[in-house]
């Protein structure tokens, strides 16, 4: 593929595994160097950032919670230690309880809230002043923010509020030249699924449904991102791009 992003620098959140991974490995093939930000998989951030380093590009991967603010400030405070700007914040890292909604509790609601939705304002205001031309901010939501999923109440309600806080950054960040968007994604295979009790029925209700073809993998979600980040978006802000293979236009 063309080098389209050549010179720009992103900093990916959840970035050894699965989705963050793909879209990680997606920016570097189009010219980024990248930082890999993780929280407990530092072997699996490491391979990807060798990886990366293979094709020329630069890598660091940075363990953090990006549910704390102090340790998000110190991601950036080592990031900032290899890089002196940031064009491309991917705030994929994202945690959850799958439970009946009657069996949750306020914990369950702190971490998911913390982790999903907040974090997209943590690492707006760590990247933005280092955003001096533009820039891209992107947060990954699910089906689960708009629709009804057995055991993901906590988990829907913050990707709903996840897509809530990007539009609010969107405006605000215009006219700076800042970009932010959501995407989206239908059902992936990846590590998180397989904590799911009903994942065989998920993957074959999707199968089932989905004019596009019968899986949807980590790559096509990392190649909406890309879309997103190229420069022919520019004028796209504050929305939600879902990525779905039509799953839900099928009834």
């Amino acid at each position: 593929m063309s080098e389209s992003l050549a010179g720009k620098i992103a900093f990916i959140t959840g970035g050894s595994r699965g989705i963050g991974r793909a879209t990680a490995w997606k920016l570097a093939q189009a010219g980024c160097d990248v930082a890999i930000v993780y929280h407990n998989s530092h072997i699996e951030a490491e391979q990807v950032c060798s990886d990366i380093r293979a094709l020329g590009r630069r890598a660091l991967a940075i363990q953090a919670d990006v549910s704390d603010p102090e340790s998000v400030a110190e991601a950036f405070a080592t990031f900032r230690q290899q890089f002196d700007r940031v064009d491309i914040v991917v705030s994929n890292a994202a945690l959850g309880v799958l439970r009946p909604a009657m069996e949750l509790t306020l914990k369950h609601w702190r971490r998911c809230m913390e982790t999903n939705a907040l974090a997209l304002n943590l690492l707006a205001q760590q990247a933005v002043p280092l955003m001096t031309n533009g820039g891209r901010i992107i947060g990954l939501s699910s089906l689960g923010a708009q629709r009804a999923i057995p055991n993901y109440a906590f988990i829907g309600a913050s990707k709903a509020a996840l897509e809530s806080v990007a539009r609010a950054l969107a405006q605000e960040l215009g006219q700076r030249g800042i970009r932010v968007n959501i995407v989206s994604a239908g059902v992936v295979d990846t590590d998180a699924l397989k904590y799911f009790p009903n994942r065989e029925e998920l993957l074959a209700e999707y199968a089932r449904r989905t004019p596009a073809g019968p899986t949807l993998t980590p790559e096509d979600v990392a190649g909406a991102v890309y879309l997103l980040c190229l420069p022919e978006a520019a004028m796209i802000t504050g929305h939600t791009l879902v990525v779905d293979g039509g799953y839900c236009i099928s009834g």
